[in-house]
């Protein structure tokens, strides 16, 4: 296929998006996933479909099944990728207490300061799903999705150059071209990986290829479709 689709991982600098045409990536950098896709537009026609890896649907009662499917698709030691998704009640608040405090009282378990600090890009993208955009945009993760590709290319860590390493082959091995790191651009070596292999599965969901986890997606209070697309 060679319509464009985008692939779009959190860092530094806010969000790193991998646009995927043909064999090939352009590297896209924004503070807001608006400014990253209207990027991804004036580039290429489209992007038809855009794969991110972040929560899209919260729950408001208990875990999601995808993040625990997910799980269970990566070796031991990387299973914690997967981060706890926050209920819907917890991102109605600010600090990381009450944010806690929150998601203790709707399913059972406070939250992480890890997964406290990504409340703001899950808000950035709850608002640009709920906003009638007509690009289609799923969840997608990036550990499953190289999991997928190449199980064997997890199990390094993607902080290390052995885990960095094993990655772009397995892109190579399915005939993408990860781009080269750029430093200095506000987002890591891994960030910009995690990007072309959620891209490839954003590819696999254009060419009707890809599934989601669990199938059929649960749908909470929020009514978004909540999966895991491989």
């Amino acid at each position: 296929m060679t319509d464009a689709v985008l692939g779009v991982d959190g860092c530094k600098a806010g969000w790193v998006g991998a646009l995927l045409t043909g064999t090939t990536y352009d590297v896209l950098v924004a503070a807001d996933i608006t400014a990253l896709v209207d990027q991804a537009r004036r580039r290429a026609p489209g992007p038809e479909v855009v794969a991110i890896d972040i929560p899209i649907g919260l729950p408001d009662h208990g875990p999601r099944l995808t993040d625990r499917l997910a799980r269970a698709r990566l070796p031991g030691g990387r299973k914690s990728s997967v981060f706890p998704t926050p209920s819907r009640a917890a991102v109605a608040h600010t600090t990381h207490p009450e944010v806690s405090a929150a998601n203790r009282a709707a399913l059972g378990v406070g939250l992480s300061i890890q997964a406290y600090h990504l409340v703001p890009k899950i808000l950035d993208v709850d608002a640009f799903v709920r906003g009638a955009t007509p690009i289609t945009v799923v969840e997608a993760h990036p550990e499953v999705s190289f999991a997928e590709l190449d199980p064997s290319c997890v199990v390094p860590s993607k902080a290390t150059p052995a885990g960095r390493s094993a990655r772009r082959r397995a892109l190579r091995d399915v005939g993408l071209e990860p781009p080269p790191y750029e430093p200095g651009r506000g987002y890591a070596a891994d960030d910009l990986l995690d990007a072309c292999a959620v891209a490839w599965t954003a590819r696999r969901y254009a060419a009707r290829t890809a599934y989601s986890l669990p199938d059929p997606p649960e749908v909470f209070s929020d009514g978004l479709p909540a999966a895991i697309w491989v």
